[in-house]
């Protein structure tokens, strides 16, 4: 399984009007959730490793399980490296088996961030590979960051800087800043619908939305029927893994054998992770 098969599924969701949810994990128990989940909905997914998770198993590790995972699955699943700063980590990941890789230069200007993203499409695809890479323009701010960004602040896409970046790249998809962030959301989060439109409409590329946990389901949609292919979503998957481990633990009192008590926490994330599959994929539903 190679990025190919990430293409044609986010074809299909193009042509059918859903996008495909991609779920970061942070260690085995949550990803056999995530995997569990998706199996029993019968839903294509991506699951993400960002780059501290994926730098700490390393990319043999991370990799290795990763194929374990795609071959085992009923249904298409991809693993996929989020946010890497790195090119050379990227690089890595593609070595040991990533189907699909993030090259994240939006912190740099606009060449470097383009510079960035070719040499990670170079060598995704050399010597008869096909990896699928996404890069990003506009910022999505990080935790701690209100949660409705404006137009006058600098994490908005300019449409301009999409073209370009787009044109000197053929990058396979685009994360695009709209005003989401990382993490929960201070206040209620406020899409600019209008300009994920214009970017739409304006280049080809699939277009990505970061940032999923604690927008509300209908905005999710929305965002989905102008243009968004991919809908990411971390925060909430680790916070119920961590909230779920400590009322069990407490629970249970001392010395729990550890598959009975991740036996309990793996059901909460995975009817975290239904949810989601839920509001990605039925959005012409209300």
């Amino acid at each position: 399984m190679d990025g190919r098969t990430l293409q044609k599924m986010i074809h299909d969701a193009d042509k059918g009007g859903y996008a495909i949810p991609s779920f970061n994990y942070s260690d085995i128990w949550d990803l056999m959730a995530i995997i569990e989940a998706a199996q029993e909905l019968n839903a294509p997914i991506m699951f993400a490793a960002n780059q501290v998770v994926a730098g700490v198993f390393t990319p043999g590790v991370s990799g290795a399980m990763g194929k374990a995972f795609m071959a085992q699955g009923k249904v298409p699943m991809i693993h996929h490296l989020d946010h890497s700063k790195h090119v050379e980590l990227c690089l890595q990941c593609i070595d040991n088996g990533y189907p699909s890789v993030m090259i994240d230069g939006s912190d740099h200007d606009l060449a470097a961030n383009i510079k960035m993203v070719q040499e990670v499409m170079e060598y995704a695809k050399a010597d008869g590979r096909w990896v699928h890479v996404e890069a990003e323009v506009g910022k999505i701010p990080g935790k701690g960051v209100e949660g409705y960004v404006s137009e006058e602040e600098k994490f908005l896409v300019e449409v301009e800087d999409v073209k370009e970046l787009v044109k000197a790249t053929h990058v396979d998809s685009l994360a695009v800043g709209i005003g989401s962030q990382h993490g929960f959301y201070k206040g209620t989060p406020k899409l600019n619908i209008q300009r994920l439109s214009e970017v739409n409409d304006a280049v080809d590329t699939p277009l990505v939305l970061h940032g999923g946990s604690g927008i509300p389901r209908e905005t999710v949609r929305e965002a989905i029927r102008h243009g968004i292919n991919k809908m990411n979503v971390g925060t909430i998957i680790h916070c119920t893994y961590m909230n779920s481990l400590r009322e069990e633990l407490n629970r249970v009192g001392e010395n729990p054998y550890t598959l009975d008590v991740m036996a309990s926490i793996r059901h909460n994330i995975k009817e975290v992770v239904k949810e989601w599959i839920d509001t990605c994929m039925d959005v012409n539903r209300a």
